[in-house]
């Protein structure tokens, strides 16, 4: 499990201000954002268990990168052009960049969550927060379950201790 430290350094350091540079943020898609990378890899496994297709912090498989890339921001070029400032090279490896770039994978969880028509919950609703990664990141037919998101959640961030600035 990340140590607070840790989960503090990343809300900080990568998720607000990649929020911030692409002028999509407030606090509750930071605060799901922060709880899906939780979840995801305890902001430790940059690839999936057992050779799994997963990649990065938010644990996005490359069939979800494409999709996005091929079926939303395709359509939406000032949208695109956020993401892509976060690239480390133009041409940069996708899979390298959500494997290794933390600003990349955000801003990719980021738009993944953008495409979803139903609100985000309210910072603090940490239950509605985990059926709404269940529902729409990890699936129905995903192996994550809300109640593991809440313990996740409950044992490394507590009562929103990672907001404190």
């Amino acid at each position: 499990m990340p140590t607070k430290a840790i989960c503090h350094h990343f809300h900080r350091d990568i998720i607000l201000p990649t929020l911030e540079t692409m002028k999509m943020g407030g606090d509750n898609i930071a605060e799901l954002l922060l709880g899906t990378a939780l979840v995801e890899s305890r902001l430790t496994w940059r690839k999936q268990m057992a050779n799994g297709p997963a990649r990065g912090l938010y644990q996005m498989e490359m069939a979800t990168h494409d999709d996005i890339w091929n079926n939303y921001l395709a359509f939406r070029k000032p949208l695109a052009d956020k993401v892509l400032q976060f690239k480390t090279a133009h041409d940069a490896d996708p899979e390298h960049e959500l494997i290794n770039n933390d600003q990349y994978g955000t801003a990719m969880a980021r738009v993944h969550y953008a495409r979803v028509r139903e609100g985000i919950p309210e910072s603090g609703d940490i239950e509605a927060m985990a059926n709404y990664w269940k529902k729409y990141y990890n699936t129905m037919l995903g192996k994550g379950f809300p109640d593991k998101y809440i313990e996740v959640w409950n044992q490394t961030v507590g009562e929103l201790t990672c907001n404190v600035e």
